[in-house]
């Protein structure tokens, strides 16, 4: 798979997947809603003030009539959204126009939330011109300076959503700055202690290599330069990085440098959530949908 195109294609396949969204009243939500019931690929219960959202539903050309769509005029979005995904009403939750910030502390709530006991940690999937294949990056936005536990739960997360995508043993790059293990540096001691355990068996159903720099990572010719033998350096499928700061600049490098297309969900809860931010496109947002309608299954 070397296309986010493929993921739409996946996800027709099974269109009985409800979405539940966290304030509505959004135009590229709106349009990304449009899109996804002209491809039959799920139904929506929109949550929000209905008179928003008919407004914006006029502008995008949306038909609220649809048998695939419930809205539903709340107060309190993005706890009623919270609360379908919780009560199994619908399978995913996707952000509206509502505060990131507003919507994890409802999807933390001890009563009434999506809590699992896991991490939760964002999965990201890009589409890289001149790439022979997607390459998932985690974690560029929730963590922000994970312990290796919390690293052990981070790459559970992602290949968890890497294998009902098709890709069944993910060759997972541990990256820092350098390529040997340096005692003064814990990103490499993690990174050594990551690799080891998946290959005692502690961690499984992916390939972990690391410390990895990441030239060597994804490039055969740098992995070679350094005479590094291994079954994931040039070949890696998913980076692993060791701080956020570190995910939220190759993210960005990716979008903005190399022209990359992405899709994105956060992991580790009963159920995928779609968090999108206002600047990403419906065409973003209808990926993301893909990955995280392909991900339900696994929660």
């Amino acid at each position: 798979m070397n296309r986010l195109t493929s993921l739409q294609n996946m996800a027709k396949l099974n269109k009985n997947q409800i979405v539940s969204i966290a304030n509505a009243a959004d135009f590229e939500v709106l349009d990304t809603v449009k899109k996804a019931i002209n491809e039959e690929m799920c139904s929506f219960i929109l949550f929000g003030d209905e008179q928003d959202i008919r407004s914006v539903a006029k502008t995008v050309d949306l038909d609220l009539s649809s048998t695939r769509i419930a809205l539903e005029n709340v107060t309190n979005p993005a706890e009623s959204a919270v609360k379908a995904v919780h009560h199994n009403e619908a399978h995913i939750l996707m952000k509206g126009n509502v505060s990131t910030k507003d919507l994890l502390k409802t999807v933390l709530n001890e009563r009434y939330g999506l809590r699992s006991g896991s991490v939760l940690s964002h999965v990201a999937l890009f589409e890289i011109p001149n790439q022979d294949r997607l390459l998932f990056l985690t974690d560029a936005a929730m963590n922000i300076a994970p312990s290796l536990k919390e690293k052990i739960e981070i790459v559970n997360n992602a290949v968890k959503v890497a294998h009902h995508i098709g890709v069944k043993n993910p060759k997972v790059a541990a990256l820092t700055s350098v390529e040997v293990v340096n005692p003064a540096m814990q990103a490499t001691i993690d990174a050594a202690a990551l690799t080891q355990m998946q290959r005692r068996g502690q961690i499984t159903g992916c390939t972990i290599d690391g410390p990895l720099a990441f030239d060597n990572a994804v490039s055969i010719e740098a992995a070679e330069h350094k005479n590094i033998v291994s079954d994931v350096a040039g070949y890696a499928d998913m980076l692993l990085v060791p701080t956020i700061e570190v995910g939220n600049a190759l993210y960005k490098s990716f979008m903005y440098f190399a022209g990359a297309k992405v899709a994105a969900v956060i992991s580790g809860a009963k159920a995928p959530i779609i968090l999108t931010s206002r600047a990403d496109s419906a065409e973003s947002k209808l990926y993301s949908l893909s990955l995280a309608l392909l991900a339900s299954k696994t929660f």
